[in-house]
């Protein structure tokens, strides 16, 4: 048990923001999809820069105690984008990709992945630290 808040309810927020991270990634990659089509996986690409940038803000948030560690952290960093940002469609989008013979789309799938999350996540870091200042 944590001094503010008991396993039970670390584990409802996880759930919760779980359900609540894995429809809205449906639905923004249905949104993405019918936008951009699927020569290329958009859709997973827009959530994980998305999350990765929600990530960097919160962890600032919480570093500078604007935000509870327990709760907000459980809620929205393991429960919310734990479920919203994907890894492992990324793979498989990659995977396919060179399953079917497209190595430079797979190759710009995981430059765009991992620059991209990488700055994003950056980018929420500096923003959130330059505003709590």
């Amino acid at each position: 048990m944590t001094n503010t808040v008991s396993n039970f309810t670390l584990y409802a927020f996880v759930a919760l923001g779980g359900a609540c991270g894995a429809s809205l990634r449906f639905y923004i990659s249905q949104l993405v999809l019918n936008w951009l089509g699927k020569g290329f996986p958009f859709a997973t690409l827009v959530v994980n820069i998305t999350g990765s940038f929600v990530m960097g803000a919160l962890y600032q948030l919480i570093e500078h105690e604007l935000l509870d560690i327990h709760v907000h952290r459980t809620l929205l960093g393991i429960g919310f984008l734990g479920a919203f940002t994907t890894f492992s469609t990324f793979s498989l989008d990659t995977l396919l990709l060179l399953q079917q013979g497209d190595v430079l789309k797979a190759g710009i799938n995981v430059l765009l992945n991992v620059s991209l999350c990488i700055a994003a996540a950056g980018l929420g870091l500096y923003l959130v630290s330059s505003l709590a200042k």
